[in-house]
């Protein structure tokens, strides 16, 4: 760190930045604000002074307030506590729900327009509930670390450092009574609670002996382990599902032809496809985590042309294009892919890859706007255009918003 490090500077704070911080400057030089809001001016100690092009800050007081600031949902993340001192996970919530949705929005339409030249008017559509509770009692998983003293808690923003909490008011009614915020814990590094949809809410302590769990989605039942992924929000797999059904375009899509569901867990979204289109709809689901991929086995087992595979898509996909036969070649011509990348995206040989295979549509589930922006530029270089684009606030009080698009090939 150099000179400038730990001390206060007066800024005004102009635009938001991907990554929940806003954008300002001092003295020419750019500053990434946290806990700041776009048209406020605010005194902000600088925590990291190390680049040359930019310096990050967080806000210690605010001399001119936003319209939009009100009192931070979690009181241990607010701006009276020292910036070492605030909870993670909750960095917009100092701002009203409905302009933090419009942040997002702005930043997802921003990625667009700067990295695949795309102008979008998306919106940001909230799940229902969430209005009315200000964007709190949504998450069904939260992990706590547990500190020295054996006491368990969240993160602090931006460290490694654990933060004693008294409350989690982003967690359900159901989990945050559950969450031992006030018990030991010596001996592990995290304490998982979780409230699925059925059976309760549950511990899962260190590395302990996984179980399995039932989430239901839409009166559907889906088996998995309480330690693989699952969407967070409470109303997320159920929103997804819709959005994913409604992004495929029925004269595109082919149920016979094949379809490919990558990155695909469980088979929460195999099984939208399936059940839009039909019993005799033919998919493979593929998913790197061989325990999930024997949930994904047992979720779609009601098609009789779903099958799930065990690989990591990078491979799969280059294998499978190495292999296929020209019949196959012309059945995946026809296919759809649904494609939910991890945060850091599908990536260009997988791009490359799937659009080599030339199918009739990609629809894309992206939790990182940056990312998704990039894979549509990427699909963009073979032809695939963005004809289709929804938003939706996954995780309120937070800076993550969720894309789904339908990619088609012109």
């Amino acid at each position: 760190m150099g000179e400038f490090a730990g001390k206060p500077i007066e800024v005004d704070v102009t635009n938001i930045a991907h990554g929940g911080v806003s954008v300002a400057r001092h003295e020419g030089r750019v500053v990434f604000v946290a806990d700041a809001i776009p048209g406020e001016r605010v005194i902000a100690r600088v925590s990291d002074d190390s680049k040359a092009k930019f310096w990050r800050a967080e806000t210690v007081s605010v001399v001119t307030p936003s319209e939009h600031r009100r009192p931070h949902v979690w009181g241990a993340a607010s701006v009276d506590r020292d910036p070492v001192d605030r909870a993670g996970g909750a960095e917009f919530g100092h701002i009203e729900l409905a302009h933090q949705r419009e942040l997002k929005r702005q930043v997802l339409a921003d990625s667009l327009k700067r990295m695949a030249r795309i102008e979008t008017d998306v919106t940001v559509e909230p799940l229902p509930g969430d209005e009315e509770r200000g964007g709190t009692g949504w998450r069904t998983r939260i992990r706590l670390h547990v500190d020295e003293s054996g006491r368990p808690g969240p993160f602090a923003a931006r460290s490694h450092r654990v933060i004693a909490v008294d409350d989690l008011p982003l967690a359900t009614d159901e989990l945050a009574a559950a969450a031992p915020l006030a018990q030991n814990f010596s001996g592990f590094d995290t304490v998982d609670v979780l409230n699925p949809s059925t059976g309760g809410t549950r511990l899962v302590i260190g590395d302990q002996k996984p179980t399995t769990i039932t989430e239901v989605v839409a009166g559907r039942e889906f088996r998995l382990s309480d330690r693989g992924f699952w969407q967070v929000h409470r109303g997320a797999a159920e929103a997804l599902t819709a959005a994913v059904q409604d992004a495929i375009d029925p004269d595109r899509f082919d149920p016979l032809a094949h379809n490919l569901d990558l990155y695909g867990g469980v088979g929460l979204l195999a099984a939208a496809v399936g059940d839009r289109f039909g019993p005799a709809t033919r998919i493979t689901s593929v998913e790197s985590d061989p325990r999930a991929t024997d949930f994904a086995a047992e979720n779609l087992s009601e098609w009789v042309g779903a099958r799930a595979e065990t690989g990591r898509v990078e491979r799969w996909v280059r294998e499978l294009a190495a292999s296929v036969s020209p019949t196959e070649k012309a059945r995946l011509a026809k296919g759809t892919v649904v494609l939910d990348p991890p945060r850091s995206g599908a990536g260009k040989d997988v791009v490359d890859t799937i659009a080599g295979l030339t199918p009739a549509q990609v629809v894309c589930v992206a939790c990182d706007p940056v990312a998704f922006a990039r894979d549509v530029e990427l699909f963009g270089r073979h032809g695939y255009e963005l004809t289709a684009l929804r938003a939706f606030d996954l995780f309120p009080n937070t800076h993550h918003v969720e894309a789904v698009g339908t990619l088609t090939r012109a």
